[in-house]
C-alpha cells in the first residue's frame, strides 16, 4: 500500500492510492484528507494543475495534470475540520 506521494516539493500522506494506465500513459488516483491547518497550502498546490509526481514506493515519478478532482463539502476555514480529497492525475506527453 502506498502511503504518500509527491506533488512537486509537497509530500502528501494518501489513505487510497490506484495506478492505471490510459493510453500508455501513468494515472493515478488518490484520496487524502486536508486539515483546516494544512488547507490554504494544498489549494495554493492543487491550483498549479500540472506537477512532478513521485511515488517513491513504487519507484514511479512524471510530470501529471489533474484528470478529476472533488472535496467534501467541510468547511475548511474552521479550525479543527478535516475535508476529504479525491484526485486523479494524468501522465503529461511530452
Amino acid at each position: 500500500m502506498v502511503k504518500e506521494i509527491k506533488l512537486n516539493d509537497t509530500v502528501i500522506p494518501v489513505e487510497k492510492y490506484e495506478k492505471t494506465t490510459v493510453d500508455g500513459l501513468h494515472n493515478i488516483i488518490i484520496d487524502f484528507k486536508v486539515t483546516s491547518e494544512n488547507y490554504h497550502d494544498i489549494a495554493v498546490l492543487l491550483y498549479e494543475g500540472t506537477f512532478n509526481v513521485s511515488v517513491p514506493e513504487k519507484n514511479l515519478s512524471f510530470k501529471g495534470s489533474i484528470q478529476q478532482y472533488w472535496t467534501s463539502v467541510t468547511n475548511l476555514y474552521e479550525n479543527g475540520q478535516i475535508g476529504d480529497y479525491h484526485v486523479s492525475l494524468l501522465e503529461v506527453k511530452n
